[in-house]
């Protein structure tokens, strides 16, 4: 049969529906005419009339529901929004809606009758096949194809087919969705994932890759046309976490999705390359997909975002945040968590990172606690509010720490959500401080507390009535300077840290102790609660030094003299105390040693008088007030004059004449000496020179010389100065130096020494055998002569003790070849005792005191004229 044939034949078919559906519906009414008749006929009995009636009404009422649902039909079918049409067992197109006329742009008549491909031409052969296997199984028949209107232009659609019964005949009904939009909606949605700067990749159930756009290709670095699975295989990369630890495939982003259905958010992950030994972070969020109707995924999006650059920064950052020890920090107030960075954590060393702000409450130590609450709750209601604080802190191993907090609410809100900010550690700077402020404080020899820090103890105690009642016990160790000079400043620093913890020991807790400078130290104790206190303290300090001292092989004995002032009694500023407990230290010094004495009325006269003389001392040169006089040096076998020393004397116009042992002590303490030993020196020179030009000759004349003056000038060059200025030779001077210049082995005093004996000068020690005599030294220096002591000579001959020292010193001078002169020669038994000795030259009361230049030259005369001077001839 032709082609023509059967479309002729199915066009019949459906006009043969058609038809016997019109005929039905006209049968129908006949009937229900016929039988409202003959329900009205009288010839017919009335119960055969109560019958047709009956089935009248029945019929009509069949019929009047049958309209009402073919009304119905009509109804729904036009009112679907996408084109429906009723197909024949061959495909002939028996109905149609409105939404399908108005999709095809035709007319009813021009599709209703005719075969499907009047709507899609690019149908098949036996197209029809397919949607009957399907149906005949009891399933809907989908399929996209392109239908086409009357003009000819083509649209596609979404067919669904399904089968149902009419009059006994097997029919489809079709369904058209239009996809243009929804094919526009992917035109676009392909192109933004080719544009988009997000790497999107698709993967099947199995993990193997359906698409990968345009920036994931440039991410991983492959090259369009390429295979997916092959280029991006997992066993081309390591992926590793954010922290750098390798991720097994089952943990990657995709798989976690596909195995739990739900999305992966923003997870980075490092890409490396081995083979370009690259690596790429990545930000993965991994979508599942499912299909209707399943509960398992089908598939998984995952997007990418390129965070090299911003992990890069990140680890900057990070690093920046440890080298600066600054981390930050963020409290939710809503939820009331605590967000902090790694470095805020390693600040805080808590053993569990701190989530809520009472946690970090826990870390910090009362009253900085509050502090910080209170701060918190100050700005957390105030729009823009900040604090800036420094806290102090424990850390689970339990060392302190310190912390510049800064916190700052969100501003333009009145009630804000979150405050932010950072923690600066400061806990090293706190430490420097805090040495700085310990060492400014302290003495870093002894570790005691400072001159200033037990003046700022004292001033607060004394303003304190609580505390005001106080004493000061003010200590200096006897003969330090000597073992110093003698030992060196090792053995002199040594010696004062263990004085400063024997008197420590001593003290114990009952006082303040300070070292207020050199050798000497600062006690202050409270007396109002035992007023004996300070005696008892003084005792204890006293027995501390009961024990001598070592230095390598040497020991030595040191003792310590202490005064005592109280207050309010003595004073209450710190310097009138401090300067009252000195004074009474000196007069403890003056007396005894080894010993403590409390503060008088008296000693404040004396400290009085003392300060007087120091202030007429410094002008006393300038006004004239000093003079000299010449104690005979003479032989002690024929008593003749020999020499003389020159012996200063203070004439003040408010003081009266003053003795040396009563103001040379004080020139020494302030410096004053220097320029007096320099006037000694030149006046004692021009009167020799005087002396000389009075016809007497040349007179030796011996000038003591203060260690200070050998320190503080070049003395050398001032004595070549003022012979020259009197034309006198060097031996016409004799300098008397004390032992103290035997210890400064150093080169500058020996040439001092060399260059004093160049010029012909003679150099002896004085009062030799007070002091520490270091005989060693003394075998070294190029000394003339020795002075024996009249501490020693006036114990002869009686006193053995005094005799053996004499005898001691003798056997010295005789050994190194020493002149020797004794001082303080006062009785006839002394003169006959060192007579025996062998020394031939004294001086002292026996012979003259101290003479004006008048009475030593009438003497000097006199002798000449007896014969009886033997002066230096030159």
């Amino acid at each position: 049969m032709s082609p023509a044939n059967v479309e002729t034949d199915t066009a019949a078919d459906a006009t043969d529906i058609m038809a016997d559906m019109a005929d039905s519906v006209a049968d129908t009414s006949d009937v229900v005419a016929a039988l409202e008749a003959a329900s009205h006929d009288k010839s017919l009995r009335a119960d055969t009339r109560k019958l047709l009636a009956e089935a009248h009404a029945a019929l009509r009422a069949s019929s009047a529901d049958a309209e009402t649902a073919q009304l119905r039909y009509h109804a729904l079918f036009d009112a679907v929004p996408d084109p429906v049409s009723i197909l024949s067992e061959e495909g002939i197109v028996l109905d149609l809606n409105k939404a399908g006329m108005s999709a095809y742009r035709r007319r009813r008549d021009e599709i209703v009758g005719k075969p499907i491909e009047v709507l899609n031409p690019d149908l098949p052969k036996n197209h029809m096949k397919p949607v009957w296997d399907t149906l005949n199984r009891g399933e809907t028949y989908v399929i996209e194809v392109t239908n086409m209107r009357a003009d000819g232009t083509r649209f596609p659609v979404e067919v669904h087919s399904a089968m149902f019964q009419h009059n006994g005949r097997p029919c489809v009904v079709a369904v058209a969705r239009d996809l243009s939009g929804r094919h526009e909606a992917e035109l676009r949605y392909r192109e933004l994932m080719e544009v988009i700067d997000k790497g999107i990749v698709v993967q099947d159930v199995e993990g193997r890759l359906t698409y990968c756009n345009a920036a994931a290709l440039r991410m991983f670095g492959v090259s369009e046309g390429g295979n997916l699975n092959r280029d991006l295989r997992a066993s081309r990369y390591l992926i590793v976490d954010e922290h750098g630890h390798a991720l097994p495939q089952e943990e990657w982003p995709a798989m976690r999705a596909l195995r739990t259905g739900k999305t992966v958010e923003s997870t980075v992950l490092g890409w490396y390359d081995p083979i370009n030994l690259h690596l790429t972070w990545l930000s993965v969020t991994s979508v599942p997909q499912f299909s209707p109707g399943s509960d398992h995924p089908q598939q998984v999006l995952s997007l990418f975002s390129d965070v090299t650059e911003l992990k890069r920064d990140s680890a900057l950052f990070d690093r920046a945040q440890a080298l600066a020890h600054i981390g930050g920090w963020e409290w939710e107030l809503g939820r009331d968590h605590v967000y902090l960075t790694d470095e805020a954590l390693r600040i805080l060393g808590q053993a569990q990172p701190p989530q809520t702000m009472d946690d970090m409450f826990a870390c910090l130590r009362e009253p900085d606690r509050k502090r910080l609450q209170q701060a918190l709750e100050r700005i957390s209601s105030v729009s823009g509010g900040t604090f800036d604080l420094e806290l102090q802190g424990i850390r689970a191993d339990g060392h302190s720490f310190w912390v510049r907090a800064i916190g700052e609410s969100e501003a333009g809100d009145s009630a804000s959500t979150s405050i932010t900010g950072t923690l600066q550690d400061i806990t090293r700077r706190k430490h420097d401080e805090e040495t700085l402020r310990v060492q400014a404080r302290s003495d870093p020899l002894t570790g005691l507390m400072n001159r200033d820090a037990i003046l700022g103890e004292l001033h607060e105690r004394l303003e304190d009535p609580t505390q005001s009642q106080l004493a000061v016990l003010y200590i200096d160790l006897d003969r330090f300077k000597v073992v110093n000079d003698v030992l060196g400043h090792g053995a002199g620093d040594e010696l004062l840290t263990a004085a400063a913890k024997r008197i420590s020991f001593a003290v114990g807790s009952e006082g303040l102790i300070a070292r207020f400078g050199g050798d000497e130290f600062l006690v202050v104790c409270s007396t109002g609660d035992d007023p004996a206190r300070p005696e008892h303290v003084a005792d204890r300090i006293l027995d501390a030094f009961g024990d001598s001292f070592r230095f390598d092989k040497e020991e030595f004995s040191i003792t310590a003299s202490i005064g005592i002032a109280r207050a309010p009694e003595h004073g209450d500023k710190p310097q009138a105390l401090i300067q009252n407990a000195d004074a009474a230290m000196y007069d403890s010094k003056r007396r005894i040693r080894n010993g403590w004495q409390a503060f008088t009325p008296e000693l404040a006269q004396s400290q009085q008088d003392r300060l007087r003389v120091e202030t007429h001392l410094r002008k006393a040169a300038d006004n004239g007030e000093f003079h000299l006089v010449y104690q005979p040096q003479v032989d002690l076998r024929h008593g003749r004059i020999v020499s003389c020393e020159a012996l200063i004397r203070w004439q003040n116009h408010q003081l009266g004449e003053m003795r040396p042992d009563h103001f040379i002590s004080h020139a020494e303490n302030t410096g004053d000496i220097v320029r007096i030993g320099s006037w000694v020196l030149r006046e004692a020179c021009r009167q020799v020179a005087e002396w000389r030009d009075a016809g007497f000759g040349i007179v030796r004349v011996a000038v003591n010389v203060s260690y200070r003056q050998f320190l503080g000038e070049d003395l050398a060059e001032t004595v070549r100065s003022v012979l020259s200025e009197f034309h006198l030779p060097g031996a016409a001077l004799e300098l008397e130096f004390t032992e103290r210049v035997l210890i400064k082995d150093a080169p500058d005093t020996l040439k001092t020494f060399a260059d004093l004996r160049s010029l012909g000068v003679i150099l002896t020690i004085d009062d030799f055998g007070e002091g520490y005599s270091a005989l060693n030294y003394l075998r070294r220096l190029p000394i003339h002569g020795l002075k024996l002591s009249q501490l020693f000579v006036e114990g002869v001959p009686e006193n053995n003790s005094d005799v053996a020292v004499c005898e001691a010193v003798a056997g010295i001078a005789r050994s190194l070849k020493l002149s020797l002169v004794a001082e303080g020669v006062e009785s006839e038994a002394q003169r006959q005792f060192l007579l025996r000795l062998g020394v031939p030259i004294g001086q002292g009361f026996l012979f003259a005191p101290g003479l004006p230049p008048d009475e030593f030259a009438r003497r000097l005369g006199g002798s000449i004229a007896s014969g009886s001077s033997e002066l230096i001839h030159v």
